[in-house]
């Protein structure tokens, strides 16, 4: 029988669910899959025929009382408010969905409580690695309750501080990108887009998960090189007091994303999982400004594609005029056929096998296996 794979996947964002999406899509056909969010939306025209099941939002869910609320939260876990019938919902259609399904492996992204959860329940888990400062008791404790870890990037990515012994139990799928849109070479990329072929164009570009790129700073970059034609992609933080400046653009979301990219001299991104393969996948010059993130998540992979030589970061958004001069200028010196290896094609198609082949050497030989 072949067992199946359940997902469990955040609803923060479009990047975990984009990231299951890929992986599934390359599953074998006969292979059961299911998939549990609280954002059932998120695989809309999903072709793959999976099972979905939606879970209740438990985030800002409300605590029936104060005493409940002041409760301190154990270090084992990140966000535990007690007494939230949310909460209990979504750990009982968890297990019960694990249950009646006989599930062979659940893939957890993200959340260090249902990775717990899922060795309590003596369920194998697979727990998806994000970059970030996550030494803590939970993260570590979930990390060793699963019986492996799939990190979506390339290895040469990894922390100095994550520990041998979970490296050794971490797949690296390669940098896995979620868009499959054509790359095109420059000049037909601004052709398509209709933009100068002569200009200098700087892209900025965020995902979904954040409040988007600050817009303020990039009116300051409109003035510091007035020549230069700055485009923003996804959304954008507005604080009420900025002055539009003609060689400044809000596209918002765009159909092609890639088109972009390709068609830019310089590409300014936040460093979330998607966005910086995207990148990659272009070969692109990149400046990394990381987004606010739990567990300083965006600021840890800036600092690894800094190490490596295949972007360069400010400190904080240049507020000034020759700020922003000096880091387009270090930006221009970037080769960006540095940071393509970075970005694996096959990624999604390894990651999927990797995870198939678990799930069957786990179960090989079931019906005869002796009980605990």
């Amino acid at each position: 029988m072949t067992k199946p794979i359940a997902f469990f996947v955040h609803h923060q964002g479009r990047g975990h669910a984009n990231r299951t999406r890929a992986v599934v899509a390359e599953f074998a056909a006969t292979r059961p899959v299911s998939v549990l969010t609280a954002d059932p939306s998120l695989f809309d025209g999903f072709s793959r025929d999976i099972e979905i099941v939606a879970l209740p939002n438990m985030i800002g869910a409300r605590v029936p009382t104060a005493r409940l609320f002041a409760e301190p939260t154990p270090r084992v876990m990140h966000c535990v408010p007690l007494g939230v019938s949310e909460t209990r919902r979504t750990m009982r259609t968890i297990l019960d969905h694990l249950d009646d399904r006989e599930v062979g492996l659940f893939v957890v992204d993200v959340s260090a409580e249902i990775a717990l959860l899922a060795r309590a329940a003596s369920v194998p888990a697979v727990q998806i690695r994000m970059h970030g400062d996550r030494s803590d008791i939970g993260h570590v404790g979930a990390y060793e309750a699963c019986i492996g870890m799939l990190a979506p990037f390339d290895e040469r990515l990894e922390q100095d501080d994550y520990p041998d012994y979970l490296r050794a139990r971490t797949f690296y799928s390669g940098g896995l990108c979620t868009s499959v849109d054509p790359v095109l070479p420059r000049a037909e990329a601004r052709a398509r887009l209709r933009l100068d072929p002569h200009r200098e164009i700087v892209v900025a570009v965020t995902g979904g998960g954040g409040s988007g790129t600050p817009y303020a700073p990039l009116t300051v970059a409109a003035r510091a090189v007035p020549d230069a034609l700055w485009l923003t992609l996804g959304p954008t933080h507005r604080e009420g007091h900025e002055t539009d400046f003609g060689n400044l653009r809000e596209l918002g979301w765009v159909p092609s994303v890639t088109d972009y990219l390709a068609a830019a001299d310089i590409v300014i991104a936040s460093a979330g999982d998607n966005t910086v393969h995207e990148v990659a996948r272009v070969g692109g010059r990149l400046v990394v400004m990381p987004e606010w993130r739990y567990f300083g998540e965006q600021t840890r992979k800036a600092e690894a594609l800094v190490r490596l030589g295949v972007a360069v970061q400010a400190p904080h958004w240049p507020g000034d005029l020759q700020g922003w001069r000096d880091l387009l200028d270090r930006a221009r010196r970037l080769d960006g056929e540095t940071l393509r290896p970075l970005h694996a094609p096959e990624a999604a198609a390894r990651a999927a096998g990797w995870l198939e082949t678990l799930t069957d050497e786990l179960w090989a030989g079931a019906p005869a296996a002796p009980g605990a």
